[in-house]
């Protein structure tokens, strides 16, 4: 009687162990068909980024290195003149040509047959200087400037009269002295003309006046000929020496 209990009781649970296992490999073949259809059918919640890296195309390859750059050999031209000078040469040429020069033409003194190239028609070698050197006319006179401005250290050479100012006494008394600069102009015979003050103590300005109206001077010669000069002159009133 207990060996049929357990006999039975094994046939039991050998039947449901076999029906366990046959469902659970069931249901596992079935979460794992599911687990593979689900990113077939649904292929918009499968990962962009990986798609998109899978999906682009690789990169062109480099381009070829440039080809080598051209060598240019420069040959050296072989000169018989170094430093402006002729140097010896090495070997004798198997050929030696002579150089006939042609005659120099004759100098031209009348002007340029059919014109000077770049020049005016009857034009003279040489421009306007060769045309004057080479002629006889008389060189043209430069006209001289009726009045030039010469300083006061020349005039003063060119000076035969002068004239002491008298000291006013009323400057001597006031114990006033000092220079009075006063601007002349001497004509072609050597008088004084347009006298203007331009500065010096009011009370010996009046006597400088005077005195220096009665100055002569030679001719200034300029070209050859006398000029009028415009000059500055300079009278010193001293108390010292009046």
């Amino acid at each position: 009687m207990f060996e049929d209990s357990l006999i039975e009781s094994g046939n039991r649970l050998r039947t449901k162990r076999g029906r366990t296992t046959t469902i659970s490999f069931i249901l596992e073949a079935i979460v794992i068909g599911v687990l593979v259809l689900i990113p077939l059918l649904f292929t918009e919640a499968l990962p962009k980024a990986q798609l998109m890296m899978a999906l682009v195309a690789p990169p062109p390859p480099p381009p070829p290195p440039p080809p080598p750059a051209e060598v240019h050999i420069v040959k050296k031209v072989q000169t018989d003149i170094i430093n402006g000078q002729l140097r010896t040469p090495t070997k004798i040429p198997k050929k030696v040509e002579i150089i006939k020069e042609e005659e120099a033409p004759p100098p031209m003194t009348a002007g340029v047959v059919g014109g000077v190239p770049g020049g005016v028609p009857g034009g003279q070698m040489g421009g306007v200087m060769g045309s004057i050197i080479g002629s006889n006319a008389p060189m043209p006179k430069v006209a001289a400037p009726q009045r030039i401005r010469v300083s006061q250290g020349v005039v003063s050479g060119l000076k035969i009269k002068e004239v002491k100012p008298v000291y006013p006494a009323i400057a001597k008394t006031a114990r006033v002295q000092g220079s009075v600069v006063l601007q002349a102009e001497i004509s072609k015979e050597g008088t004084i003309q347009n006298l203007r003050v331009i500065s010096g103590p009011p009370l010996l300005i009046q006597s400088a006046l005077e005195a220096v109206k009665q100055w002569r001077y030679r001719p200034y010669i300029l070209n050859g000929e006398p000029v009028e000069v415009e000059t500055m002159v300079t009278v010193n009133f001293s108390l010292a020496g009046g």
